[in-house]
């Protein structure tokens, strides 16, 4: 019977193999049929934009035109084709989903999964071909602008939630359009930076997500970045499009510039660029436009190298706007606003909850004051990049009066004044980081009245925006002379903190009882915050990065290597990022990576891998017993780090290398498998050009964070 099955599974593999292999040489024939009717000058057109969000098609041979939008957060308001002014449309309001950190922060590829599910399906509404999402460059120092939009600073955490944010867009037969290769770690200088990066830290930290998110993703398209790599910049270079993206990786689709991020033609063209995005003046001036043209009939551009061009923005077309049975697409539905809820829900990290003030007992409590600009304030839009014109937003005060408002009498004070825009000059900002001590006087006078008092502070969108970066880790608005004066006059105070990146919460840690983080989190923000608060939800979020005690502990200001030195930033601090860098250099964080608290208690026990000893084809089966050893539902996330005590270059002290969500009812318990390949334990040889694993002793960590862990085992590889 055994042999039987076999043979039918091994038929059933070998004819779905042969299958797809049939579909596929039947999609290059038509592809190839295509371009062997077009002109040079319609294939030209196709490699350039021809409106701010899209390309040509060739009409004559029913190609239509590629149309692209932002972003991250959810698809942008339309806007007028040839500028950046609203199209002022009634019908493009969208979901505003959690942004990437929080995404990271539930530490769950599931909502990853549904975040791009909600993405790809509101895109096919608005009739957009590709999303310009996700983003997940690895958060390398916490001052980044973008931080909010990334994921987190593990290339295996990226790994996982690129490839699920990626197979959701795609399941609606939307591209993908990953972003920002590579090495795009600041935005200070972003379009004139040459970030020096060895072929190590590359290949061990910044390239992992991009490969999984094309090898495992399938990814149709990839955005180049701004920068310079070592010397070239990306969107003319030959190593990371060519040698790596295209030949190594095998990538199909098509790379796409950053807008205004293409520098030359001919460099641009030979070096791996498909498609030219957001240039200035006249579309037919654009490099890839007309003097594309001449390069191609001056030999300087070969013919095949634009055929190849072509081919691939078809592949990406027949996977997309000309695929069959095209979804419609929904956009700002019931369903969608759910998922924005559960992703907010999950993301949501209990920092601190010394006195077990948390969650709060509704019928206990007649009166709180909400305090802060943050819990009147919406983050859909604000900055510079990509926003949603949001069909709704639930505000933190709107969600604690929606849950608490029927059993205890709710009452607002501002506390300080978000006077920054990012738009504004250093000058024309001087003074947003003072208190205001008339609205702090005022925030003082409703606590003491008060049973309970939430203080809702942090960052927003002008402040954390794209095309800068933070000046420093505080808090700003003078925000911690406000918490300080709230704090001291009602000890039932909670600090909600709603910000993309880590910030200085060191008197904060010190001084406050109950600290919840809460992200940019989305159209169901507030609703998601108010049932956290009040235990409806369980918080089980977990930082997706190390928040340091100062900006001098991290590796990029420690190394004195940001923003750089002229036009150069030289990334010293090579594999040692993030947690890798606090952990082997013993330095305490403020708060570890993979650090979150919840309302119940977990044990995990029983640790054990299959075998001592392995071969390096193999795979470690590690396994463990988790159980929920309080009185409330709740979710742990189990993480799996492996370090290699001795080894002939430096390893970090440890590397997170599986991770589970763990969700149990009081009492119960689990038991879980985690696999590790042999394989993954590779470090990159420089020298060899190639993955090593080195014979020895092995150590698997397991714990709840990085600087958590409960169990260890050693194994030895031959």
């Amino acid at each position: 019977m055994k042999y039987t099955i076999a043979c039918f599974m091994a038929f059933f593999v070998a004819g779905g193999v042969s299958a797809q292999n049939k579909s596929e040489a039947a999609l290059k024939a038509k592809i190839n049929s295509i371009v062997s009717k077009m002109t040079l000058e319609e294939k030209i057109d196709m490699l350039h934009g021809n409106a701010l969000f899209s390309s040509a098609g060739v009409s004559r041979l029913g190609i239509p035109e590629l149309t692209c939008d932002d972003g991250p957060l959810g698809v942008r308001e339309e806007i007028k084709r040839f500028d950046w002014a609203s199209a002022n449309w009634t019908t493009d309001s969208a979901t505003f989903l959690p942004n990437g950190s929080a995404i990271a922060a539930t530490w769950n590829p599931i909502m990853a999964n549904r975040y791009g599910v909600v993405i790809g399906e509101e895109a096919n509404a608005r009739k957009k071909h590709i999303m310009l999402a996700p983003a997940f460059n690895i958060c390398r120092m916490p001052l980044c602008g973008r931080t909010y939009e990334y994921y987190s600073e593990d290339p295996y955490l990226n790994s996982l939630l690129a490839v699920q944010s990626v197979k959701g867009i795609q399941s609606q037969h939307v591209a993908a359009c990953i972003k920002h290769f590579a090495a795009n770690n600041q935005e200070l200088n972003r379009d004139s930076v040459n970030t020096i990066v060895d072929e190590r830290a590359l290949r061990e930290i910044y390239f992992p997500a991009f490969k999984a998110a094309i090898q495992q993703g399938n990814a149709y398209t990839i955005m180049s970045a701004y920068n310079k790599l070592n010397g070239y910049w990306c969107s003319e270079n030959n190593f990371l499009l060519n040698k790596v993206l295209k030949n190594e990786w095998g990538f199909k689709g098509a790379v796409i510039s950053d807008w205004g991020g293409v520098n030359h033609t001919v460099a641009a063209a030979n070096n791996g660029l498909d498609i030219e995005m957001g240039s200035s003046g006249p579309y037919d001036q654009w490099y890839f436009a007309k003097p594309l043209l001449a390069a191609v009939k001056s030999g300087q551009v070969p013919v095949k190298t634009i055929d190849d061009k072509v081919r691939r923005i078809l592949w990406v077309m027949y996977h997309t706007s000309m695929s069959a049975n095209h979804p419609v697409g929904s956009i700002a539905t019931p369903a969608h606003a759910k998922a924005a809820y559960d992703i907010a829900s999950e993301s949501i990290v209990l920092l601190k909850n010394d006195n077990h003030l948390l969650p709060l007992k509704a019928g206990n409590i007649k009166s709180i004051a909400v305090i802060g600009d943050n819990a009147i304030r919406t983050f859909a839009l604000g900055g510079y990049g990509a926003g949603v014109k949001a069909k709704y937003e639930v505000t933190a005060l709107a969600g604690i009066k929606s849950r608490f408002g029927k059993t205890a009498s709710i009452s607002f004070a501002q506390g300080y004044k978000a006077n920054y825009l990012a738009n504004n000059t250093d000058a024309q900002n001087k003074g947003y980081d003072q208190p205001n001590q008339t609205l702090i006087d005022e925030a003082v006078a409703l606590a003491k009245t008060s049973d309970v008092a939430i203080l809702c502070i942090g960052s927003n969108r002008e402040y954390e925006s794209e095309a800068h970066d933070r000046k420093s880790l505080e808090l700003p608005f003078g925000e911690q002379a406000l918490v300080n004066a709230v704090t001291a006059v009602n000890a039932n105070t909670i600090i909600v903190i709603m910000a993309g990146a880590p910030y200085d919460l060191n008197e904060i840690k010190k001084s406050n009882h109950a600290v919840v983080w809460v992200w940019f989190n989305g159209s169901e923000a507030g609703n998601a915050l108010a049932d956290v608060l009040k235990g409806v939800v369980n918080p089980s979020g977990k930082l997706p990065f190390t928040f340091p005690v100062s900006l001098k502990d991290s590796p990029a200001s420690a190394l004195n290597s940001y923003p750089g030195k002229g036009a150069t930033a030289e990334y010293k601090e090579g594999i040692l990022v993030g947690y890798r860098w606090y952990d082997t250099k013993k330095i305490q964080p403020e708060f570890p990576f993979g650090y979150g608290l919840s309302y119940t208690d977990f044990s995990i026990s029983h640790f054990s891998a299959d075998k001592s000893s392995y071969k390096k084809d193999e795979t470690i089966r590690a396994k463990f017993t988790v159980k929920n050893t309080g009185s409330r539902y709740g979710a742990e996330v189990v993480q799996l780090y492996v370090s290699d005590p001795v080894c002939s270059v430096l390893r970090p002290e440890k590397e997170l290398k599986a991770f589970q969500k763990v969700f149990l009812q009081p009492g119960e318990m689990k038991t879980v498998e985690l696999d590790v390949k042999v394989g993954d334990l590779a470090f990159y040889d420089e020298g060899k050009k190639s993955w090593k694993v080195e014979a020895g002793e092995f150590v698997l960590q397991l714990g709840n964070s990085s600087r958590n862990i409960s169990k260890t085992i050693k194994i030895s590889v031959k």
